[in-house]
Order: structure tokens, then sequence, then C-alpha cells
């Protein structure tokens, strides 16, 4: 059973993620309005339903570690809503399954929304969960040690093919504010979890959080990033970049 403090943190949580999701979906149009980008998908807004479950599973195990990685991705959290989620890794390890996503208003051609049955797997989300199942076990005992959000909650596309722009190859006064706002949030979870320790998730992540939390007491740590896109993460056949990891988690 719950505890009244544990169902206040889920709820305190979902209340900042609701606030999160709106003061975003109002910056993302303006970038495409900027022509920034030509594309955003605010999965925080269409996959909803899936946020909150896994909020909702998350929140209250009383960790006190918060894993913070960039940004969504077209095979993730692109899809789910969940940070790093990977199609059997939300279905078999965190038990989420059955709730349908909706659309974004403006779909790129290339970058259908599919939802949890999508059928690609997202790498970054196989390693970084299959590591923590490894490490912990079952998904309750992963949060009981670590909670896990990304930085900014919008995914952006541009051109042609869609291609995933990450938020620190944009610019600008926009650009800015909305990563000055997801700054906030991550100080918003970081005091309702009490945490005592930030993992930045790649270097974007960490230079954020030291950036967000400088002052605050909190510790700030950093860990190489998943990507099947970065020789630190695929050397010696990944084992460097677990062991990396393992090396900061508690």
């Amino acid at each position: 059973m719950l505890s009244s403090s544990d169902t206040m943190s889920v709820e305190k949580l979902l209340q900042v993620a609701s606030r999160l999701r709106d003061d975003v979906d109002v910056i993302g149009r303006e970038l495409t309005n900027q022509g920034t980008v030509d594309y955003v998908y605010n999965p925080l807004a269409y996959a909803w339903d899936v946020h909150k479950r896994y909020i909702e599973i998350s929140g209250d195990m009383g960790a006190s570690t918060v894993m913070m990685g960039m940004n969504p991705g077209p095979h993730g959290m692109g899809q789910m809503g969940i940070p790093f989620a990977a199609t059997s890794m939300v279905r078999d390890l965190l038990g989420i399954s059955g709730i349908d996503v909706e659309q974004p208003p403006v779909i790129h051609p290339n970058r259908p929304v599919i939802g949890l049955n999508y059928p690609r797997e997202e790498v970054s989300g196989t390693r970084i969960w299959g590591l923590l199942s490894e490490a912990y076990g079952g998904a309750n005992e992963i949060f009981e040690k670590v909670f896990l959000v990304n930085h900014c909650p919008l995914m952006l596309l541009d051109g042609p093919q869609g291609s995933n722009i990450t938020p620190d190859k944009i610019s600008g006064p926009t650009s800015r504010r909305l990563l000055e706002r997801c700054d906030e949030h991550l100080l918003e979870v970081v005091e309702i979890l009490d945490a005592d320790t930030v993992i930045g998730i790649g270097k974007f992540a960490e230079k954020r959080a030291i950036n967000a939390l400088r002052g605050s007491g909190v510790i700030v740590k950093g860990c190489w990033h998943p990507s099947p896109a970065s020789p630190l993460a695929n050397r010696n056949g990944g084992a460097d970049w677990r062991e990396n990891v393992r090396s900061v988690i508690p």
C-alpha cells in the first residue's frame, strides 16, 4: 500500500509533467513557425496516458537518483512517451501495455507514431533498461534506486527525411527558452523526489544538469550515452559502456 507521501509524489510529478507538456507545446509551435525545425512532436501530449502510467509505477518507489537523457528519439519515447522506451522493455520489464497513443497534430510521412506496438526496438532503450534490470532486477527494484526522465520532452524533426535533430543542434532565443523551461522541470523533479544525485546520460544531459542544479547541493554525475551511433557505447562489444554506467549508478 502506498503511503500518503508516496501518493503525493506521484501526484506532484504528474502536475509538473503536465505543466511542462503544455508549456513546451507552445514553444514547439514557435520553433516550427520560425523555421528552426520542420516538425515538433510532443509525446507528453499524444502519449500522455502512457507517460502517466509510467510515472504512477515509478514515481513512488523512493529513488534518490535521477537518470536524465536528452530528448525523445523516433523509435523510443517518440512512440511511447517513456524515457528510453523500447517496445519489449516497456511491455515485459515495465509491464505497460494496452494503452492507446494518439497522434501529433502534424505528422512527417517518414515518422509515423504507432505507439506501444512499434515494431522496431530502440537500441538505446534496450541497453539502458537492460543494464538496470541486470543491476537491480524487476521494475519495482529499479525504481527503488533510480528514476528516469528526459531533459527535453520534444522530438525535433527536420528535412524531407525527418532527420532527428537534438536540442544541442538548435539555437536562438526560443531554443534557449525551451532549454531553460526544461531546466526548471528537472529542478522540480529533484525536489519532489528529494533526490541527492542526478546522472546525465551523455554530455549534453550532464551539462544541463550542472547548469540547472548549480548551488543546490545535488551531486551531478555523467555516463556515456547508449546510442549505437556512439563509438564509446559500442567499444569492446558494449562492455566498456556497461562498466561506465555501473560505475555511477547507486
